[in-house]
C-alpha cells in the first residue's frame, strides 16, 4: 500500500488523533525529557470574576488599571489622542522605577477616525495618511500612564514585532502592498507612494528622534512577529498569510558582523541572509505543512533546516510564492514569536477552514512550538484540539463557553512560562500557558459579545508583555483600543 506522510508521523497506519478537552481546560499530555519545561508547572488561577465596569474578568487578587484608550486619552505634545486598534507591544525598563511601552496600531488608512497622524520625523509614507504606526508610552513601575506620543507614521497593518536585546522595539507591517496603489476609506482616496510589508525600528525616544526607515534585510511579506537571538547574528520571523499559507524564517547576519541600535542604517538591503524553514522528518523529507502534526507529536523534536529566499524584496512575487509545495513547511497563521534565550515559542492560531490546511492534514485551534537555538530542532509544546465550536461565530450566553481557542501573540514570563493571548471566537481570554503542560484562564474580556458582527464587537487580546521585574502585565484589548496593566500575585501562580 502507499504510505502517507500521516503513518510517517504516527508510524502507523492509524490518524493520529486530536487531544480530548476535559471540562474547559485543555490538559496537554506531558513532554518528553527534551522538550523545554520550566522547574515547576504553574498554577490554575482562581475563577474569573465578572468586573462591574464591563471590561476585564480577573481572578480575586488581581485588579488593573487602563494605561491608554483610543479616542480619549491624550497624545503628549499636541498630537491628538490616542490612535486605535492597540496590537504587539514591547516594554523596556527605563530606569528610575519607570518603563516605555512602544506599541503597534494596526490599520489601513483611515480604517478609523484614531488613525496614527504623520508627525514630523517619524513618517515613512507620505501616502498612507491616518494608518498605522506605533506609539511610546511611558508609565511607573506601577503601569500608571505617563506621557504618550508618535513613534512612528506611515506605516500600514502594524501588527506584531519583537524587543530587541538592546532595548528598541523591532515593528512589523503584516501586509503587502505596492508603491502606486490606491486606497479609499471614510469617503477618501489616496495612492500609497512607497512598498509596504516591511520591519521597522522605533526607539523610546521622541518623535524627533526616530528612524522611518525599513529594514529591507529582512525581507518584504505579511510580517507578523519576531525575536531575535542573543548571540546577535539571527533573527527569526513570522509570517501570517494565506494561499498558499505563510513561512517561519530565519535571517543570519554576515559574518563578523554585529548587529545593534539603528538596523536600517547599519544593514544594507541585501545584507546577511534570509532563509525559510523547513522541517524534516524522520525519513529526510520535508514536512509540508505543520498541521500534519497533532498532539500524537508533543514533546518531539524534529530537525529544522533552512533554505535561501531568492527575492527578499519580493520584486515580482511574494517570497512565499517563490518556493514549490513540498520544498517549504508552511503553516496557516505563524503568529506570536518570543524568545526565552536558549530558543524562540512561536504559535499557529488555527487551521480548520477550507482552504487552511492540506485535505490529509488534522484541523485544530492553536499550536505552540520551541525552537532551540543550539540543536536548530523544533517541538510541539502546547496543542488545542479542533472544538467544531471554533469554526463559527455565536453570541454566548453569560460567557457560558470557555474552550479555549486561537492563541495569538505570546511571552515568556519571568518565571519560564507563557503567557497567550486569545484570537478565537466567542468568549476571549489572556492564558497562562505550561510548555508541556496545562493551560489556564487569566483573564476574559468583557468589552465583547463574541461576534464580528455584534454590539460593541467582537474583539481579541493582543500584545501581552511583563514588565522586567515581573509585577506588571500589559495587555491589549484591540476593540476598542485599550492597553490594560494587570497586578497581583503574579508569582504565586506562573512559577
Amino acid at each position: 500500500m502507499v504510505v502517507s506522510r500521516r503513518q510517517i508521523l504516527t508510524g502507523g497506519a492509524a490518524a493520529g488523533v486530536g487531544l480530548s478537552v476535559a471540562g474547559v481546560l485543555p490538559s496537554l499530555a506531558e513532554p518528553a525529557a527534551a522538550s523545554p519545561r520550566p522547574s515547576s508547572g504553574g498554577r490554575p488561577f482562581p475563577p474569573l470574576e465578572d468586573d462591574p465596569h464591563g471590561i476585564l474578568a480577573l481572578p480575586a487578587g488581581f485588579s488593573y488599571q487602563i494605561v491608554s484608550r483610543e479616542g480619549q486619552s491624550d497624545l503628549s505634545f499636541g498630537q491628538g489622542k490616542t490612535p486605535a486598534y492597540h496590537d504587539g507591544t514591547g516594554v523596556v525598563d527605563a530606569g528610575h522605577n519607570r518603563l516605555t511601552l512602544i506599541q503597534n496600531h494596526e490599520m489601513t488608512p483611515h480604517m478609523s477616525e484614531f488613525g496614527v497622524q504623520h508627525v514630523a520625523g517619524t513618517v515613512y509614507d507620505p501616502g498612507a495618511a491616518a494608518a498605522g504606526g506605533c506609539t511610546v508610552l511611558t508609565t511607573d513601575g506601577n503601569g500608571r500612564r505617563g506621557a504618550e506620543w508618535v513613534g512612528i507614521s506611515g506605516t500600514v497593518r502594524n501588527c506584531a514585532g519583537g524587543v530587541t536585546p538592546w532595548g528598541t522595539w523591532l515593528t512589523c507591517e503584516e501586509t503587502f502592498i505596492n508603491a502606486g496603489t490606491t486606497w479609499s476609506a471614510a469617503g477618501l482616496t489616496g495612492t500609497y507612494e512607497k512598498n509596504h510589508g516591511y520591519v521597522f525600528e522605533v526607539f523610546d525616544t521622541d518623535s524627533k528622534h526616530q528612524l522611518p526607515k525599513p529594514i529591507k534585510a529582512l525581507g518584504r511579506f505579511e510580517h507578523e512577529a519576531l525575536a531575535v537571538e542573543p548571540n546577535l547574528r539571527h533573527i527569526y520571523l513570522s509570517e501570517d498569510a494565506s494561499g498558499p499559507n505563510g513561512l517561519f524564517y530565519r535571517w543570519t547576519a554576515p559574518h563578523g558582523a554585529r548587529i545593534g541600535r539603528g538596523l536600517a542604517t547599519i544593514l544594507g538591503d541585501t545584507a546577511g541572509t534570509l532563509e525559510a524553514m523547513q522541517i524534516r522528518l524522520d525519513d529526510g523529507s520535508i514536512l509540508p505543512d505543520v498541521s500534519y502534526l497533532t498532539s500524537a507529536q508533543l514533546g518531539r523534536p524534529f530537525k529544522v533546516t533552512w533554505i535561501e529566499v531568492p527575492d527578499r524584496d519580493a520584486t515580482t512575487r511574494t517570497i512565499r510564492t517563490q518556493f514549490t509545495d513540498g520544498t517549504v513547511t508552511r503553516g496557516k497563521k505563524f503568529e506570536g514569536v518570543w524568545s526565552n534565550g536558549r530558543g524562540a515559542y512561536i504559535v499557529n492560531s488555527f487551521a480548520f477552514a477550507a482552504g487552511d490546511l492540506p485535505a490529509d492534514a488534522t484541523r485544530h485551534d492553536g499550536m505552540v512550538w520551541f525552537y532551540d537555538y543550539a540543536d536548530q530542532t523544533i517541538t510541539l509544546v502546547t496543542y488545542f484540539p479542533h472544538n467544531p465550536a471554533a469554526e463559527t461565530e455565536g453570541a454566548y450566553p453569560k460567557y457560558a463557553d470557555l474552550t479555549f481557542d486561537g492563541p495569538d501573540n505570546v511571552t515568556v514570563t519571568p518565571w519560564g512560562t507563557l503567557v497567550l493571548a486569545e484570537d478565537g471566537v466567542r468568549a476571549s481570554h489572556v492564558l497562562s500557558s505550561v510548555p508541556g503542560g496545562p493551560t489556564y484562564a487569566i483573564a476574559r474580556n468583557m468589552i465583547s459579545n463574541g461576534t464580528s458582527n455584534g454590539v460593541p464587537t467582537y474583539s481579541e487580546f493582543t500584545g501581552p508583555t511583563f514588565s522586567p521585574d515581573g509585577r506588571v502585565l500589559f495587555v491589549n484589548i484591540q476593540v476598542p483600543g485599550i492597553t490594560l496593566a494587570i497586578t497581583g500575585p503574579w508569582e504565586k501562580y506562573l512559577r
